[in-house]
């Protein structure tokens, strides 16, 4: 076996087994972090260039090398795994170019282990900006379709028992709001974990006068992680991240099983295009649910990555650990892609979901999700306790049960004789009166109360969540520009080191 390819310390290179098993398959995922790399390295040259820590012929030759191997790309520098990772790899081939002693230099004041955790809150940082947009996207859709649907009068379940009536746009409005919700843990999340704990080194920092300050802004974050330690011994911004995912994929599954439900035979108040289902390989007659299920599924998956984390961080001690940093982290970006697949597909059943409106009146109409209007009416009216108005509906539901009769037909006589039984007394309504509590739209309609299904209430309500929605597009595309124009000014900074020349 021959010697370390990166330590005189040891004297064995890599096994075969470590090679294959451990370091080859983290070298796959080189040319996603590539870019992030480079930009790491341009903002530590520059900042020791600023602090006289290297000499300007060396930053000019360096600066030059690294602007070079950024054009070639990825695919440019060979991969060894007895090198042990990506930054040893990029590093080898930095000092190919230039040699030994020039390109050995740019390690000055870090560790690969700062270097690596401040690749992590790259990575995070960017996952962040893609989830949000793709929630802005998703929410906008949500709104439009409330608005659109605001009329549209669907039965309202509890216990999946029919219990009020409610409109497709009044779900689809709550629909919104809790995504909103979502949307701010992980805005929170992004604005907590956006410092640098580059310059932070191994652990404990280091004796060279660096400014951590300057790499933070080159490289777009608010500040730097203040305790080295802490700067490469945390990776709870990537838990975070799996933990608010996890909360948004238990809400989408919830989302698809009522979908689930709704679009069966038996319900029937929800239809899709057939573009958004499969059918059977034997039952011709099958329209099958794919996108809902998949929804449904992969949300297990999301769960399982924050405890596969958790688990791994758990036993760990406070400081830089492979098991601590690397294997906590290594179903983060999978989780991330996974769940920007999903939010778009949620957001294509909530685009493509139209309400079966003949059908869910009917039902609305016959399935006493009506009849709590009658309860209502009796205190209103009559001024009886609501408990005692409950029990005389209660007791007309079950006449009209065991006559096989639907809410519709329950009458003003039998809601006497339900009173009379029930209290010694009748209520003397009218028919009409009966009529209007039980008509499902009047029902929806009557609930005005803050936050009710009254298609006024919610319009009122949408309205001002598509302005929040506006104004919150509106700083996130902000948060971005400003990561560009860091990067340009980053590049900018470097090409000057190039173009200075040796002196």
């Amino acid at each position: 076996m021959s010697e370390s390819k990166v330590s005189a310390r040891l004297t064995e290179g890599l096994a075969e087994e470590v090679k294959n098993l451990i370091i080859q398959p983290r070298l796959q995922g080189f040319a996603k972090v590539f870019i992030a790399l480079s930009d790491v390295n341009k903002a530590h040259l520059v900042m020791l260039a600023e602090r006289g820590l290297i000499n300007r012929h060396h930053a000019h030759q360096i600066a030059s090398a690294v602007m070079e191997i950024e054009i070639e790309g990825a695919s440019a520098i060979e991969l060894d795994a007895a090198r042990e990772d990506a930054y040893f790899n990029y590093e080898a081939h930095l000092m190919a170019k230039i040699g030994d002693d020039v390109g050995g230099r740019l390690h000055t004041g870090r560790s690969r282990n700062d270097v690596l955790a401040t690749l992590d809150r790259m990575k995070c940082r960017q996952a962040l900006l893609e989830l949000i947009d793709a929630l802005h996207a998703l929410r906008d859709t949500a709104l439009r379709q409330s608005v659109k649907h605001i009329h549209s009068i669907i039965p309202g379940y509890t216990h999946l028992q029919p219990a009020q009536p409610i409109s497709y746009g009044f779900y689809l409005a709550g629909v919104a709001q809790a995504l909103e919700r979502d949307t701010a843990r992980l805005n929170e999340n992004l604005n907590g974990m956006n410092s640098c704990p580059l310059g932070a080194a191994a652990f404990a920092g280091t004796i060279y006068e660096i400014d951590r300050q300057r790499t933070a802004e080159l490289l777009g974050f608010d500040d730097y992680v203040e305790n080295a330690l802490d700067a490469v011994a945390s990776r709870d911004f990537m838990v975070a991240t799996l933990a608010d995912l996890s909360m948004l994929a238990i809400f989408w599954s919830r989302v698809a099983q009522d979908y689930f439900v709704w679009s069966t035979a038996e319900f029937g108040i929800i239809e899709f295009p057939d573009s958004v289902a499969t059918t059977s390989s034997i039952m011709p007659q099958k329209k099958n649910p794919i996108v809902l299920e998949y929804l449904k599924g992969r949300a297990g998956n999301i769960i399982g990555g924050l405890l596969s984390a958790t688990i791994a961080i758990k036993g760990t001690n406070f400081s830089h650990a492979g098991d601590a940093n690397r294997e906590s982290s290594a179903s983060f970006s999978d989780a991330v892609d996974e769940a920007i697949r999903c939010i778009k597909l949620l957001e294509l059943v909530l685009r493509t979901a139209s309400p079966i409106e003949k059908v869910a009146m009917r039902l609305a109409s016959r399935d006493f999700s009506t009849v709590t209007a009658l309860a209502d009416l009796i205190v209103v009216e009559r001024n009886w306790p609501f408990r005692s108005a409950h029990h005389v509906v209660g007791a007309a539901v079950k006449d009209a049960l065991e006559k096989g009769l639907g809410a519709d037909a329950i009458s003003a006589h039998m809601l006497d004789i339900a009173a009379q039984e029930q209290m010694g007394a009748t209520l003397g309504f009218s028919e009409k009166q009966v009529e209007q509590c039980l008509d499902p739209v009047a029902n929806v309609h009557a609930r005005r109360s803050a936050g009710g299904p009254s298609p006024d209430d919610v319009e009122v309500r949408v309205a001002a969540a598509i302005e929040r929605l506006d104004v919150e597009k509106s700083r996130h595309k902000i948060k971005k520009e400003c990561l560009i124009e860091r990067r340009h000014e980053l590049n900018a900074e470097v090409k000057k080191l190039a173009a200075v020349g040796p002196s």
